[in-house]
């Protein structure tokens, strides 16, 4: 321990015995720390409650994962070095980690320095009154503890964007919980969550068009951004939509005050990636409007950036919507747009929208049937995997914000299929497959370009039963708008081929039944 550090806990051990000796509770010994250690130590609110209890760091961990273990969840991944993170204020809990960290200290989130209730939605037991400008909190089976996760506990000006953050926390503290496990995605996205995520959005419009954060919070940030993308292939939308929008709304307020050149850049495109991410999880929920206005949220962020592989991968992602909408010259005009801006820089949009092109001129070429569409597309395909190879490893790991080798066998794959190609198609959609194991999800979305290649080769029947294998393999979690409107488009292209033909009716009547089971979440528009 340094010198500093040994006179901070020794401050903060005399201040405690003195609160002890005339009955303080806990959080008043540690509102009279942190007033007393913060301004010659620094010390942090949260920090202030562990000396308060007279706890080291191991502690404090033990604790948490006896919580965690209580209520029947895995052992967290929390140690000495991150909570040191939280208390000297370079990183901020999670909202999972934040709500077990005032169960151990019995208080709520203000007290230990943070804006925003719990996501529980009620009170830990914290009695007395907290100073410093922070709020009452009464025992939590009161009447009045039960409303107090209601209350503002910033600024007046904030109280509609924590009421938005509210309708997320509960929604957020249901699926972390496992009690809306079993409800189908459709009646969780309710009009409450897609209100607050309207909300939220265009919060973050108005400040783009109006705006101290420190460089250390600014990497947390991104590094938070980073890792919802690697979370993207193994999370629930709607659970990983509500972590993506609590974190861009902490942004959006970062940004509400006027920040250094370099850190404002480096925040507007922190806000284009959320904006994105968030627009790709509602294409994923089914909402074909809101993901359009995050997109253009997050075009008007990238837009304030110089960086071009940035504005280029918002407007190759935002293509999508088009593309699954069926309208493919618009997708095609955005692909082309984004490819412009990609320009001569090697990044992820350089080779996804060559193949979103591709995609959408496999539709053209379906319904006009013109030769010369089909070999733009097979052009715009060797462009993408010239691209692809050009591509720095990291970028080819990424799911989100870049673009995997997987992803680019799938999406040639998808594309040689509406192109008539079956041969070609059934050799590199085979490849996705082996690729792609472990991820259901994507996988049926490749079986049902599979069946779609026997359909057309003549073999109605070989398509259906495939099409009603990939639907067996898909629990609730996965009964998603993309999967349903492939299936059923796989049904209607039987049909017209090949009329109604034995177990059609049946499979389009399980298609609008409930899936029995939930399973983990997804790639749908990747």
């Amino acid at each position: 321990m340094s010198g500093r550090q040994h006179k901070e806990t020794e401050l903060a051990r005399r201040t405690r015995a003195r609160g002890l000796a005339v009955g303080q509770s806990a959080a008043r010994i540690a509102e009279e720390i942190y007033e007393e250690c913060g301004p010659q130590f620094g010390t942090t609110r949260i920090k202030s409650h562990r000396l308060a209890h007279g706890i080291a760091l191991a502690d404090v961990i033990e604790q948490v994962r006896a919580l965690f273990d209580r209520d029947g969840k895995a052992v967290p991944g929390i140690g000495e070095t991150l909570l040191s993170a939280y208390e000297s204020g370079l990183k901020r809990p999670g909202p999972e980690y934040l709500h077990y960290l005032c169960s151990v200290y019995r208080v709520e989130p203000a007290a230990l320095g943070y804006d925003g209730p719990c996501i529980c939605g009620h009170g830990h037991r914290m009695p007395g009154v907290v100073r410093g400008g922070l709020q009452e909190v009464t025992p939590e089976d009161s009447p009045e503890s039960r409303e107090t996760w209601k209350k503002p506990l910033g600024d007046l000006s904030a109280v509609g964007g924590e009421e938005d953050e509210n309708v997320l926390r509960r929604t957020l503290l249901g699926l972390i919980a496992g009690t809306a496990a079993a409800a189908p995605t459709s009646e969780l996205l309710n009009e409450s969550v897609l209100g607050a995520a309207e909300n939220i959005r265009r919060r973050m419009d108005e400040t783009l068009v109006s705006s101290t954060v420190s460089p250390a919070m600014l990497d947390h940030w991104e590094e938070a951004a980073a890792s919802f993308g690697r979370q993207y292939m193994n999370t629930p939308p709607l659970r990983q939509l509500c972590d993506v929008l609590l974190e861009f709304s902490t942004v959006r307020q970062a940004m509400e005050r006027h920040q250094p050149m370099d850190l404002q850049e480096r925040l507007c495109g922190l806000a284009a990636r959320l904006s994105g991410l968030a627009g790709i999880i509602m294409i994923d929920l089914g909402d074909q409007r809101l993901a359009r206005s995050f997109f253009r949220t997050s075009r008007a962020a990238a837009d304030e950036t110089g960086d071009r592989a940035l504005r280029a991968w918002v407007t190759a992602r935002e293509a999508l919507v088009p593309l699954f909408l069926g309208d493919p010259r618009e997708a095609l005009n955005l692909a082309k747009k984004s490819r412009d801006l990609a320009g001569q820089t090697p990044c992820a949009a350089k080779a996804m929208a060559p193949v979103v092109e591709a995609r959408a001129l496999s539709m053209l070429a379906n319904s006009a049937g013109k030769k010369d569409v089909v070999d733009q597309a097979k052009r715009a395909l060797a462009r993408a995997r010239a691209a692809f190879a050009q591509m720095t490893p990291s970028q080819q790991e990424d799911t989100v914000f870049g673009y995997t080798e997987r992803q680019l066998y799938f999406h040639q794959g998808d594309a040689l299929a509406r192109l008539g190609q079956t041969i070609e198609a059934d050799l590199i959609l085979e490849q996705a497959l082996e690729k792609y194991e472990g991820d259901l999800l994507d996988q049926t979305l490749i079986r049902f370009d599979q069946a779609h290649c026997r359909l057309l080769e003549g073999d109605g029947d070989e398509a259906l039963r495939m099409g009603a294998e990939a639907v067996t393999r898909v629990g609730e979690g996965f009964r998603t708008d993309i999967i349903l409107r492939r299936a059923n488009e796989l049904v209607g292209a039987i049909r017209l081929k090949c009329g109604d033909i034995p177990g059609l009716r049946e499979f389009e009547a399980r298609l609008a039944s409930p899936a029995p089971s939930a399973a983990p979440g997804p790639e749908a528009s990747a």
